[in-house]
């Protein structure tokens, strides 16, 4: 594995503190001290040009007055002076720096002109760099505390990466006396020069952390958060913080850090569909540490609750069903094993009450069975005090059981003097354990919705369905004919043509100008109608007066349409008029109206919403979002995260909707969203379900202007599986190949074909002699995000299935310009072209996303592959570190 480019940063061999002092309780002090007792065994050097000594050790007036190398500086003077330091660190060839100086964009629009030179100078030299305004960076392992904190850090397997300096702190001191570890603490501040994006890229790829906890106030680029994120998440657990989930606070969180806030639950949905777990509170960010650090796996939702006490046994109970977790039923052979070893008193069920008088045996027995039980996913130990109990033996025989399993177990002993030896047991032995049932019973469900998250992260829907493709063109020109004429709004026959274009059923509809018009198109549409203003100025038609149902003769349609322009003109008399919409009425007694969406988030821009339709969609406020794009299993989540869901099944006399008809159309919402860019906001209306299809009976679309971009999906937080790179090929001896992006599901094919490769052809790609992939590696290669890599596969259909003949990837740097590559081809299959085609496919995929260098090395003994390179355009070079190593760079 190649070395990270952040990896100085987070492990430098020499450090500058500027503005290093010995004046006590300053910032310059307290930074210069914490690296001096941290135990750094690299270079350290003060810069301070009013001393000549600081701390005891010299110090130097200036940067330029190191003689040495230095990888990483401090800088900790006041904002004006940083912009001016940050030059004289570009000249010296310091490739870090880690601003800790406040004053920046938080403060008005003169610390943003500072901010902005600060960032200015750092890219004309090509310099990384954390802040401004923060607490700093703190790697235990490497002895680097370069913060203004008192107190240090144990080094450990989590990470913490936070955009208040104060909630690092916290956590520290949190963290000693609960003996939790850290491979690395970062404070981003403003996070002006590096975001979330790249920080995460490098704890993925760290081996020292094990998981990542992470404090957000706002996302300032969506869609390099989201890859990082996602990425980040395939092979660890990360845990969130957000700050701002209410109007109030993100008003003083865009104080704070001038960071960009949208909607709470849209900021829930990315994380979902990351793959992380977000909590709410600082307490319970505390309790999920505590898990992480005991190295929980989750598999799935369902707790056993054991307890001699049933009060603490339906506290824990009660505090399940609020958060969604499911008690287990026990099987009939675990009641069967449970009745032989427990008092024929016991509850019988779960909770497990097995009553006051419980000894570690019982115990021993209750816990053994309850985590054999292949219908439970972990348990919960609650232990009451009580005359008869024997907490420390009951704790350490809990602790034996646990050791056995694989299943989280978690410990609830309640009570303080009579158990604290317990506690400091399940802390010596890594289980999370808490005085109260209902944190315990929280962090079983941050581990649980952890499991759930990580299937909705596997889900890489394409952009369009299999089936039926829509009309893009036709829609596309819709919309940009309604923008030459300066609007903004479609009206509602320019909506639903849209809608029909994706083959989203619709209620046909017609525009009368007159009253007699309005009774031509009833007559031939059919009665009774439906008929409704239509104005680009209003969007509640039914508040302002705009609809009249159920017209069932001629004189009901010619009076609905004076009535209706007269509302018009009196409850909106400055909206324009574009006569009256005429279409069926829409009859389904079965039917239930429900509404789907789209919005536009500031942060992560288009969201698809679902809920509740009709006149009180606003009133009930039922609406699950999730980020496009969507597939059929990110769909089922979604309706089944709202309240009306209950409603969709049958219920009294109503049979249950035709539910591929409503997934269907929220598919296809979301193939709009992808490829119409332009859209802003979209209602469907009601659109109403029964059991035998979907209707969308009332439509609005927001349109607006787009800027110009290379990125077909630059709109959306999440890029879509590319399906427009999906080709065909034949061989020149005629066998038809497909070579394709790479999915989560190829994982069985690309185990497959790395596990057949010689051994001569696993050493050239992977500088090792593995036999095969370990699941690290095998998710980390077909799980990709298809925004910062590609990974193409050639593979051959044989009897129903796919094998897999050959795959390239490209992995982008972080500035998007460059990237390094790699290929190989099946042993049997090489020398027939794959790898040239596969090579090809490869370099459009990369100069598609803007990469102009394509960068890699290669064994020198690997000839077969030098002379492909060298016939694709390929310079071939020999490293100067390692003689055996071939740099290889072809620009695109």
């Amino acid at each position: 594995m190649n070395r990270h480019y952040l990896s100085p940063l987070f492990s430098p061999k020499s450090v500058a503190v500027i503005g290093a002092s010995s004046r006590i309780d300053s910032v310059g002090e307290i930074v210069y001290k914490n690296m001096l007792g941290s135990g750094f065994q690299g270079r350290l050097y003060a810069v301070n040009p009013n001393h000549n000594e600081i701390q005891g050790r010299r110090a130097y007036a200036s940067i330029e007055q190191i003689d040495e190398s230095v990888d990483l500086a401090v800088i900790i003077t006041r904002a004006a002076t940083v912009p001016d330091i940050i030059e004289s660190c570009g000249k010296r060839g310091v490739r870090f720096a880690l601003v800790l100086s406040a004053g920046f964009r938080e403060i008005g629009p003169q610390g943003v002109a500072l901010e902005r030179a600060v960032i200015e100078n750092a890219q004309r030299y090509n310099m990384r760099l954390i802040g401004p305004n923060c607490l700093g960076i703190l790697c235990p392992r490497v002895g680097l505390n370069a913060t203004f904190s008192k107190g240090g850090a144990k080094a450990g397997g989590l990470a913490l990466v936070s955009q208040s300096g104060a909630f690092c702190t916290a956590i520290m001191d949190w963290a000693r006396p609960n003996d939790i570890g850290f491979s690395s603490i970062i404070s981003m501040g403003t996070a002006a020069g590096m975001d979330f994006g790249e920080i995460l890229d490098y704890l993925a790829s760290d081996l020292h952390t094990e998981s990542i906890l992470l404090y957000i106030e706002g996302v300032q680029r969506a869609r390099g958060f989201m890859s990082a994120l996602r990425a980040a998440a395939r092979i660890k657990p990360i845990f969130v913080v957000k700050a701002g989930r209410h109007e109030a606070g993100s008003k003083a969180v865009f104080s704070h850090t001038g960071a960009l806030v949208g909607a709470d639950d849209v900021f829930d949905a990315a994380l979902q569909r990351a793959g992380v777990v977000r909590v709410n509170t600082i307490v319970q960010l505390f309790s999920a540490a505590q898990a992480l650090s005991t190295n929980f796996r989750p598999s799935g939702n369902r707790l056993a609750i054991v307890t001699n006490g049933g009060g603490p046994g339906v506290m824990a109970s009660d505090r399940a069903v609020d958060l969604g977790v499911a008690l287990a039923t026990l099987s009939e052979q675990t009641l069967s094993d449970l009745n032989a070893g427990l008092p024929v008193t016991w509850s019988h069920g779960n909770p497990l009450d097995i009553i006051g008088d419980a000894t570690a045996d019982r115990y021993r027995h209750a816990v053994t069975h309850c985590l054999q039980d292949e219908g439970v996913d972990g348990a919960l130990v609650i232990l009451t005090p009580q005359a008869m109990t024997r907490p420390s033996e009951v704790a350490r025989t809990v602790i034996e059981v646990a050791a056995k399993f694989d299943k989280p177990l978690i410990a609830c002993w309640m009570g303080e003097a009579q158990v604290a030896e317990s506690r400091q047991a399940f802390n010596q032995a890594k289980i999370p354990n808490f005085r109260t049932p209902e944190p315990a019973v929280e962090v079983f469900s941050f581990i649980s919705a952890y499991y759930q998250n990580q299937k909705l992260l596997m889900q890489t829907p394409g952009p369009i369905s299999r089936y039926s493709s829509p009309d893009v063109e036709g829609a596309r020109l819709l919309i940009e004919g309604a923008l030459a004429e300066h609007r903004k709004t479609l009206n509602e026959m320019e909506s639903k043509a849209i809608l029909a274009a994706f083959h989203i059923p619709i209620a046909k509809t017609m525009v009368a100008r007159s009253p007699n018009e309005a009774l031509l198109l009833a007559e031939e549409l059919g009665l009774p109608v439906a008929m409704k203003i239509n104005s680009p100025d209003i969007s509640h038609k039914s508040d302002a007066g705009g609809i009249r149902l159920n017209l069932g003769n001629a004189q009901a349609v010619r009076s609905a349409y004076h009535e209706i322009i007269q509302s018009i003109q009196k409850n909106s008399p400055n909206a324009r008029i574009d006569g009256v919409v005429v279409e069926p009425m829409i009859i389904k007694p079965n039917g239930r109206e429900l509404m789907v969406g789209v919005t536009s988030d500031p942060v992560f821009g288009p969201v698809i919403t679902f809920g509740a339709g009709g006149v009180l969609v606003e009133v009930l406020g039922d609406r699950a979002v999730a980020l496009p794009p969507l597939n059929r299993f990110l769909v089922k989540d979604m309706i089944q995260r709202t309240r009306i869901a209950k409603l969709l099944t049958a219920f009294r006399n109503l049979p249950p909707i035709h539910m591929v008809a409503l997934e269907s159309v929220l598919m296809r919402v979301s193939e709009m969203v992808c490829e119409l860019p332009w859209i802003k906001e979209m209602d469907i209306n009601p659109l109403i379900v029964d059991e035998n299809g979907a209707c969308a009976v009332d439509a609005r679309m927001v349109v607006n202007y787009l800027p110009p971009s290379v990125d077909r999906y630059a709109h959306m937080a999440i890029h879509p599986y590319p399906v427009h790179l999906i080709t065909h090929w034949q061989m020149p001896d005629g066998t038809d190949l497909t070579i394709r992006p790479i999915r989560p599901e190829d994982a069985e094919i690309e185990q497959a074909f790395v596990r057949d490769l010689s051994a001569e052809s696993k050493y050239f790609r992977f500088m090792d002699t593995l036999q095969e992939l370990s699941l690290p590696m095998l998710v980390r290669f077909t799980q990709i995000d298809y925004d910062r890599e590609m990974a193409l596969i050639a593979v051959l259909e044989e009897d129903g299935h796919e094998k897999e003949l050959g795959v390239c990837r490209y992995v982008a740097s972080h500035d998007g310009q460059t990237c390094e590559f790699a290929l190989v081809v099946a042993d049997e299959w090489q020398k027939k072209g794959i790898g040239n085609k596969l090579m090809n496919c490869l370099f459009d995929a990369a100069r598609a996303r803007g990469i102009k260098l394509m960068q890699g090395e290669v064994l020198a003994t690997n000839r077969s592959m030098l002379e492909l390179v060298r016939r694709l355009g390929f310079e071939v070079s020999t490293s100067e570190e390692d003689a055996s190593i071939k740099w290889i760079m072809k620009r695109l």
